[in-house]
């Protein structure tokens, strides 16, 4: 496909609201068409699937239990292309019928674990006197080494020997990513206790396969194949590219864009980052994609992320963009020479230590969405609600204040505001039911009045940065963008007001973005005391919508 295809493409296709979804959609051929030369793509099926084509589920089967039964010194490549062959021509249902199956009769053996574990349990500890060195120590020590590995071995599921062996044929690693997808599809339909602990076991198989040291870091640029371009288009999953004139932007003057590649799925970035070069940490995403013209990249200071897209459902949970925003920060930073000495002099010199203070230093920043902000606000508000209708007490916060679980989410002062906005519309209702029914409805009409927003500014920050760093679940960031810069070592930096005014980003977080900061000296201080403890760096001004600062904070700040 030439770049005058692709404009045609894209015209044709594109809105300005489209957005690529990649959530986990239902298991379709349209999947099917991702597996590059793949003998199930061939038919020509849509996304309803072709009937004519579809094979029987037994045969299936029994080309799956051939893969596992064979021996490693078989040629299995015929095999497998029978197998993914099959798979790819099942239907839903039978799709589901065979992952379900996968999953319970070709897992471990726990009759023969549980005997295991007996034999184990009644052997004499050898303690320390095995030592000695005797022949009876060493047979001692024999049996426990021999139990312990057959356990190992009885531990392993059947079905890992399919994975292992797929994965060794030319398209396996995106089969399974296919594969995988198929299963989460069917896991968000119910919890299926078995192929759900298959799936655990596949994205650690995965995790293992797609390390830093076999994945490929390639600048995307406009010289790139135009079918490259067609698939960062179609994958773009945080900010949609509207045009062609919007995609050469991105990828021209003060901008990157940076992707992963895998050598077993050739041409199919598996994550890409976007970054643009600024002056200042950006506000609002108007700033870094529609505000002309982008600075010389000289005169940049900030090299900041705004779009992270995951392409490949199968991989979700797989923290790939860890790796990639390091390796990213070190590329920006050894082609900005003029923010550091350490391109002219030696990290350790004296020369270095001397002028490390005097220049300019980069700032790895993101503006990041906050997908999260508006369910759990409108939740916490409808709950409160039902609270109070169910007591039936007066609409007095001073009333409600003493029900159990009962928490007014709002100021004294923010409430006022907000009722002295809507004038007599809320006339007999508290702040909380006022909040709720001005930012349910979808068409977000209360963007369009100035006297609106200003009443809603205060409580509307101060509650999304409770949500950032105080909502959690089993210890960690409750929001799912929060969580992944800060388990890479991120700290919460500023959130921004009306950021972003699309549909999609007022449904999300009311507007609002965040900047997330990675400090290179600091990435992985942090990110481990989020790991171990589940702690949220941030800075003052981020902390002053939450808590007063002490006296210290404020002398410092």
């Amino acid at each position: 496909m030439n770049k005058k295809a692709l404009a045609i493409l894209m015209r044709a296709r594109m809105r300005p609201n489209h957005h690529t979804n990649l959530a986990l959609p239902p298991i379709s051929n349209e999947v099917n068409q991702l597996l590059p030369n793949s003998r199930g793509n061939r038919s020509g099926s849509n996304g309803n699937g072709n009937l004519n084509n579809q094979r029987s589920f037994e045969p299936v089967r029994e080309s799956m239990h051939s893969v596992i039964l064979m021996h490693k010194t078989e040629v299995l490549d015929s095999v497998l292309n029978d197998f993914s062959e099959g798979y790819f021509s099942l239907s839903f249902e039978n799709r589901r019928k065979l992952l379900i199956t996968l999953s319970k009769e070709y897992d471990l053996n726990r009759t023969q674990v549980c005997e295991l574990i007996k034999q184990y349990l009644g052997l004499k500890s050898p303690g320390n006197e095995v030592q000695s060195g005797g022949v009876e120590d060493e047979c001692s020590l024999s049996t426990f080494y021999r139990i312990e590995r057959n356990l190992r071995h009885s531990l392993k599921p059947v079905y890992e020997t399919l994975f292992e062996r797929i994965n060794t044929h030319s398209e396996g690693l995106k089969f399974l990513t296919i594969l995988r997808a198929d299963i989460l599809s069917i896991l968000v339909e119910g919890n299926i206790a078995s192929l759900r602990a298959m799936d655990s076991n596949l994205k650690d198989k995965l995790s293992t396969w797609l390390t830093p040291a076999a994945l490929e870091l390639h600048q995307i640029t406009w010289a790139d194949p135009a079918s490259l371009l067609e698939k960062i288009v179609a994958y773009e999953a945080v900010h949609p590219i509207s045009n062609l004139i919007d995609l050469k932007r991105r990828l021209g003057v003060g901008r990157r864009c940076f992707a992963y590649f895998h050598s077993a799925i050739p041409c199919e970035p598996l994550i890409f980052i976007e970054v643009a070069l600024l002056k200042n940490i950006a506000e609002t995403i108007q700033e870094v994609l529609w505000d002309n013209p982008p600075i010389a990249e000289s005169e940049a200071a900030c090299a900041l992320f705004y779009s992270i897209s995951s392409t490949q459902p199968g991989l979700a949970g797989i923290n790939l963009g860890k790796f990639l925003i390091k390796r990213v920060i070190t590329l920006v930073k050894r082609d900005m020479p003029h923010i550091s000495p350490s391109r002219y002099f030696n990290r350790f010199s004296k020369i270095y230590l001397a002028l490390y203070r005097t220049f300019p230093r980069l700032v790895f920043a993101t503006l990041s969405p906050i997908p999260g902000f508006m369910p759990w606000l409108i939740s916490k508000l409808a709950s409160q609600s039902r609270l109070a209708e169910a007591e039936d007490i007066s609409c007095s916060s001073a009333d409600k204040s003493g029900l159990p679980f009962y928490e007014n989410i709002l100021e004294p002062e923010e409430e006022r505001a907000l009722i002295d906005s809507l004038g007599d519309l809320t006339a007999g209702k508290s702040g909380m039911e006022i909040l709720l029914n001005v930012l349910t409805p979808t068409t977000h009409d209360w963007i369009n009045s100035d006297k609106l927003l200003s009443a809603l500014k205060s409580p509307l920050m101060r509650l999304c940065a409770r949500y950032l760093l105080q909502e959690k679940k089993r210890g960690k960031a409750l929001d799912s963008v929060a969580n992944f810069h800060l388990q890479n070592g991120a700290m919460v930096q500023r959130i921004n007001w009306m950021a972003d005014r699309s549909e999609k980003a007022l449904s999300q977080s009311a507007g609002i973005m965040v900047n997330y900061v990675y400090r290179p000296e600091n990435i992985n201080e942090y990110a481990q005391s989020y790991f171990i403890k589940g702690h949220i760096h941030s800075s003052d001004d981020v902390k002053r919508y939450t808590q007063p600062l002490t006296e210290n904070e404020c002398k410092n700040s």
